[in-house]
């Protein structure tokens, strides 16, 4: 396993919308918005891409307020779909092409349909793809670990979005280590 780099990695939002967040059990959704949250602003102030998806707006209604604003400000293309993997999005394809990222972090929901389906299809193009735990729900827990297992079978890495981050700093003590660690706290 090589070591994060920003730089050649893309933070992936996968369908976090109001109508299906609704439907999500609050711890679940809680620890997403952190997770979530912590690595859009880190993706923004260290260079990693970021992308999001919603799947069938009208229906499902737009991405939730607070990651919605962490998304503008990271000046990330929130991109509408129907299908269930992003990657058979063609919207999706060419912003994710554009740069090309060597490592994935897919975070989102649901965690056994959406985010498994997005995850196979990137590891299957070789891409790097790490799923933090703390980033994805699912209606119903059992759901949520089948997709975290399926993620696995697929060949992603789970892990928590500070692993994430943390990995992605490499040293304490810099600017960018003290605005990030106040968002961990």
């Amino acid at each position: 396993m090589r070591r994060l780099d920003p730089r050649e990695s893309a933070v992936i939002v996968v369908d976090v919308q109001e109508r299906l967040a609704a439907a999500m059990p609050a711890p679940q959704m809680e620890a997403l918005t952190r997770a979530a949250t912590l690595l859009i602003e880190a993706a923004r102030r260290l260079g990693a891409h970021v992308l999001a998806t919603e799947q069938y707006p009208a229906g499902l209604g737009r991405t939730v307020a607070p990651l919605a604003e962490k998304l503008a400000q990271a000046g990330a293309p929130v991109i509408p779909k129907m299908e269930f993997s992003a990657c058979d999005a063609l919207e999706f394809e060419r912003a994710f092409g554009e740069r090309a990222p060597r490592t994935a972090v897919v975070v989102g929901m649901e965690a056994h349909v959406c985010v498994f389906q997005t995850v196979r299809e990137l590891a299957a193009r070789g891409v790097a793809v790490h799923v933090p735990l703390d980033g994805v729900a699912s209606r119903r827990d059992d759901h949520r670990l089948a997709g975290l297992d399926l993620c696995r079978a697929a060949g992603a890495t789970i892990t928590t979005a500070e692993t994430v981050v943390f990995d992605w700093l490499k040293v304490a003590g810099t600017d960018d280590f003290k605005h990030l660690s106040k968002l961990i706290r």
